[in-house]
This record gives C-alpha cells, sequence and structure tokens, in this order.
C-alpha cells in the first residue's frame, strides 16, 4: 500500500511537471510569433550580420539589433552606447535600411 502511493505521488509529481514545461512552451511559442524573430531565418540573419560588419559595434548591440531591429534613429542611440559619437547619420541611415532590408517590418 504505502509502494503503491509512493509511485502515485511519484507520478503525480512528474505530471505536473511536463504540464508545466507544457504550459511554458506553449506561452513562448505565443510570444515568439508576435516578435520580429518569425520572419527571421538563419541565412537572414548572417547576411544581416554579414553587412554589419563595416560598423564598429559590440556582439551585444548587434544581438540587440538581431532581435529588435531598428526602424528610427531613436532605436539606435538606444541600442548603441555613444552613438552620436561613434556612427555618422549616414551610418545611422544604412543601419537601418540594412535592417529594413534584411529584416521587412510586419
Amino acid at each position: 500500500m504505502q509502494i503503491l502511493q509512493q509511485l502515485k505521488d511519484k507520478t503525480q509529481k512528474k505530471n505536473k511537471r511536463v504540464e508545466s514545461l507544457a504550459t511554458v512552451t506553449y506561452e513562448t511559442v505565443h510570444y515568439l510569433q508576435d516578435t520580429e524573430c518569425k520572419n527571421q531565418s538563419a541565412e537572414s540573419i548572417q547576411n544581416f550580420l554579414e553587412a554589419m560588419k563595416i560598423f564598429k559595434l559590440t556582439k551585444a548591440e548587434k544581438l540587440m539589433m538581431v532581435n529588435t531591429p531598428p526602424r528610427t534613429e531613436l532605436e539606435i542611440q538606444l541600442i548603441v552606447q555613444e552613438s552620436e559619437e561613434r556612427l555618422s547619420e549616414e551610418d545611422v541611415q544604412k543601419i537601418i535600411d540594412i535592417s529594413n532590408n534584411y529584416f521587412p517590418p510586419t
């Protein structure tokens, strides 16, 4: 009897974990479908990063641009530290154009 109860308890705990994992997975997929990444592919990300090599950006800055492609000058200022010293106005516009080219707005 005691062993049966222990096995039932283990099974119930495991099922709760599986249910929790399924919930987290579902919510994550649902969230990501509403972000820019739904239109991105490995190829578009690689091409974007290749095009961005002409700018001296950190890995973190490039990652932020992949996750949230900048569409305005303000977004670039928020992503790139000291952007006014590091990037010209033409550079900022080129980054916006590259972002729009590889990650078209939805």
